[in-house]
């Protein structure tokens, strides 16, 4: 016959085992409850925009500090490769208090093409989740990514990039320039293109250099680096003489310019000789003299491109 002190131990023992089954049902539960859900486009948080996945024409493509090599197909020599090419904008797409990255990536799949697409990385609690690519082109030459800075169409991204002309080869230099007009879902992870207001957009053939005096307004490097002007203070004027003069944050800024074509050089740059704490004059007059082209686009900028395509300058 079995004691009260053996009938007590094998209670005590059922009550342990049952505390322990419900402890871990409780905690398998609270831990489903707090995994996010599987989202749209990447499966899962990347540590940062370039070790992240993102979605281009139908499948998921990871960046490892990026880049993406696989094969075209099982077995295949020819490769798919994905790869990091810059143009960066920040800025909070979702409007959840951090700062999303918006960039351009490329794309070859063992053919002749390279394929350029718009892509974002939200900034989520579990890390980057990258959005659904957008094609802009193939083999085109990008220019300048920014956000629009115009208050009546907010969250507009801005693809600025030169193609070919209807029916040229592909073997001939982008020459034509277009822009797309560009706005991130941040539900789907889906951009759309938005349609630009055309009233009162300018012709770039009837804009000169001598327009007007111009107004820096940014520089971006094709690292991610974007340099703004801390105040509005920075002008370029150019003459007919083939003579310029500038206005900085500090000093007045002068000397000659030569142009051919679109290609247009600074030389023979003098300035004032004031000293101004924390001026970006030196800045300023370094990227003028690193200028070695020229277009204006149709909303009326100034665009110089910086030698060996290292970024761009924009005036308006």
């Amino acid at each position: 016959m079995i004691s009260h002190k053996k009938i007590f131990l094998i209670l005590l023992t059922l009550i342990i085992l049952g505390g322990a089954v419900v402890y871990y049902l409780n905690s398998n539960s609270d831990e489903r409850r707090n995994t996010p859900p599987a989202q749209n486009a990447g499966e899962s948080g990347g540590v940062d925009p370039k070790n992240a996945t993102y979605r281009i024409e139908g499948k998921s493509v990871t960046l490892v500090n990026g880049l993406s090599v696989t094969p075209v197909a099982s077995g295949s020599a020819a490769m798919v490769t994905t790869r990091y090419f810059g143009n960066e904008v920040k800025h909070d797409f979702d409007g959840d208090g951090r700062i999303d990255t918006a960039f351009i990536l490329t794309q070859t799949t063992g053919g002749s093409g390279t394929f350029y697409y718009l892509v974002a990385a939200l900034y989520e609690p579990e890390g980057y989740v990258g959005s659904e690519a957008f094609l802009i082109g193939d083999r085109i030459a990008p220019q300048i990514t920014s956000m629009l800075d115009d208050p009546a169409t907010p969250e507009v991204i801005v693809v600025n990039f030169a193609t070919r002309k209807p029916g040229e080869s592909f073997s001939a230099s982008p020459s034509v320039d277009q822009s797309l007009w560009l706005k991130l879902d941040p539900k789907t992870r889906q951009f759309g293109q938005v349609e630009k207001d055309f009233e009162g957009e300018a012709d770039p053939d009837q804009l000169t250099l001598g327009l007007k005096t111009w107004n820096w307004v940014r520089t971006t490097y094709n690292d991610g680096r974007v340099v703004t002007p801390k105040r509005d203070t920075f002008t370029l004027t150019l003459k007919a003489d083939k003579i310029f003069s500038a206005k900085t944050d500090c000093n007045g800024v002068g000397g000659e310019y030569a142009v051919s074509g679109n290609k247009i050089t600074f030389t023979k740059m003098m300035s004032t000789l004031m000293f101004c704490e924390g001026s970006q004059e030196q800045d300023y007059s370094k990227m003028l003299g690193e200028v070695e082209s020229y277009k204006f686009t149709s909303k009326g900028e100034l665009v110089f491109g910086l030698k060996t395509d290292t970024g761009n300058m924009m005036f308006r």
